[in-house]
């Protein structure tokens, strides 16, 4: 038997990744920022086990859905063929947060087994080829490999899209303030809603605009530039949830308090307080801040009705191997 464990954090989106150039390869239409939300990670432990006859897949300890499984068996063929195996593997993953709700989880499930499966295998990936890795998995999963701020080059093949580290994790002192407002998976998963961004006339045009965003983005990064950074992941976030909501079918993610939350982060900032939305496929709002404004923004979003929780995220660390029986495989 061959076993090895890994931790990821999942991440947040500044400039979206939606929409796919190759949809096997997971090649985005556009490059992407996001950052690591310290503090949420999933576990996942693989096993290549010679006992086995088929993949067993195993989520927060229950078996999981035929979908879930399939996705999993499927990556996994990846690595075996990288490895050239043919062993059948145990795969048991575990998140400390909501699943499917639109807080990449997705993004940290792949990310995690893809180090965990790769090095399982007996394989010995560096960073860029891990990404490139988890990319096929899931698109967001490459930018959970690095640390920190992290920027994912679309490229137009396997070998150019992968994810690097932009900024280090204590570079700024960025948090993420989520506003959960639903905890249920939705009803329609990214996979699928990349695919339908094709139907939306709205596409095009965001996608041809994404070099000035991601530009504006950057350099916001580099030069801790707040309100820059809020301007252009604001409009970027509504950009792409303005493609989903007028895709065929539409995909409409956010509820009532998702647009209270909105208004309320744009009330605060026209305060003082630093703080900026973004929202991925789902109607939970991430709201942006830092150190010095974290508690008078988390104070105005647990004021509002309908907020279940709010979940502190600082930017997170790299995606890592954990010892499994004092080894550190």
């Amino acid at each position: 038997m061959m076993t090895a464990k890994a931790e990821a954090a999942p991440n947040i989106a500044f400039i979206k990744y939606w929409g796919n150039r190759v949809d096997i390869l997971r090649i985005p239409l556009n490059s992407s920022i996001s950052m690591n939300l310290g503090g949420l990670s999933t576990q996942t432990t693989v096993c290549f086990d010679d006992s086995l006859e088929t993949d067993v897949v195993n989520i927060n300890q229950q078996p999981a859905t035929a979908e879930a499984a399939r996705r999993v068996s499927e990556f996994i063929d990846i690595v075996r063929s990288l490895a050239g195996l043919t062993t059948c593997a145990k795969v048991s993953s575990w998140n400390n947060f909501p699943m499917g709700s639109g807080i990449a989880s997705s993004a940290a499930a792949f990310a995690a087994l893809s180090l965990a499966a790769s090095k399982a295998a007996g394989l010995n990936l560096d960073e860029s080829e891990l990404s490139r890795l988890a990319r096929r998995g899931s698109g967001s999963a490459c930018r959970s490999i690095p640390a920190g701020i992290v920027e994912w080059h679309a490229g137009d093949r396997d070998e150019n899209s992968f994810a690097e580290q932009l900024a280090a994790p204590e570079y700024w002192d960025l948090v993420d303030c989520l506003a959960v407002v639903n905890e249920g998976h939705k009803r329609v998963g990214s996979s699928d809603g990349h695919r339908l961004s094709y139907s939306s006339p709205l596409q095009e045009l965001r996608v041809s605009d994404s070099v000035i965003r991601f530009n504006q983005c950057r350099q916001a990064i580099l030069t801790r530039d707040f309100e820059s950074l809020a301007d252009v992941i604001e409009q970027d976030s509504n950009l792409m949830h303005s493609v989903m909501n007028t895709s065929r079918p539409e995909l409409v993610y956010w509820n009532e308090v998702t647009l209270t939350v909105i208004q309320e982060v744009i009330h605060m900032r026209k305060k003082g307080l630093e703080a900026a939305f973004t929202i991925d496929a789902g109607p939970n709002v991430h709201v942006i801040t830092v150190n010095k404004s974290l508690q008078a923004v988390k104070r105005h979003l647990e004021s509002i009705a309908g907020v279940l929780r709010i979940v502190v995220a600082p930017v997170g660390r790299e995606a890592r191997y954990i010892e499994v029986d004092g080894d550190p495989s």
